[in-house]
């Protein structure tokens, strides 16, 4: 079972992360993912689901304490990417392999360079753009490393593939029994604070979901 606030942090959150990282980016055991943005909410969940489905975690986030959560949620390796070059960390990690698949909610200046550190054949899924910009790339880039470029939203799958978001949702609630994934809730306020709840988004001093709480309820 869940509480209200688990609940209201679960559904589009780690569908989100579960669809993105097991249909759009085929993501299999042994799999070496690298999760951007691992202290948000769906760094979190995609996290919790790649380790759950037996694959490899390297997580990047911008403060210790946001690399706290990411070990704590399961991260095999975490990088500092305000004070590291990812690249070079995640290619050390790796032994030179890179990333399988790499989970993108940031975009910006992390997604220009991640194509340098993924795997031949490897999977980019970009699932957001927290950095405030939509990046380019050229083709050749994709052709020369061979790495198929995919993106997700919730809505198209709601449209076009329900039943693929009914399964996913299926065997979260499964994972979730087996204590596997959890919502991670730093802050749950009451609605009367709506403008403290954005403002920790605002100044990424959240860690994965804020969660707001009508007035009787609170």
């Amino acid at each position: 079972s869940m509480s209200d606030a688990e609940a209201a942090a679960f559904l589009n959150v780690y569908q989100t992360s579960y669809v993105g990282l097991v249909h759009n980016g085929r993501m299999q055991p042994g799999d070496i993912v690298l999760v951007h943005g691992g202290a948000g909410g769906v760094g979190l969940a995609a996290i919790q689901i790649a380790k759950a489905k037996g694959c490899t975690v390297i997580a990047t986030a911008s403060s210790e304490e946001k690399l706290a959560a990411c070990r704590e949620q399961g991260a095999d390796h975490v990088v500092n990417y305000a004070v590291e070059d990812f690249v070079q960390a995640v290619q050390e990690y790796t032994a030179g392999h890179g990333a399988d698949i790499i989970y993108d909610p940031v975009g910006g200046d992390v997604f220009d360079q991640s194509r340098r550190c993924i795997a031949f054949g490897g999977r980019l899924v970009v699932v957001g753009f927290a950095s405030g910009r939509i990046p380019e790339i050229a083709a050749n880039r994709i052709l020369l490393r061979n790495f198929s470029l995919t993106g997700f939203t919730l809505h198209g799958y709601k449209a076009h593939r329900p039943q693929v978001l009914a399964d996913s949702h299926a065997d979260l609630i499964q994972l979730h029994a087996a204590g596997q994934v959890k919502p991670v809730i730093s802050h749950t306020l009451p609605m009367s604070r709506l403008v403290e709840g954005i403002e920790l988004l605002e100044t990424r001093r959240s860690i994965g979901k804020v969660v707001m709480v009508p007035g009787s309820l609170a």
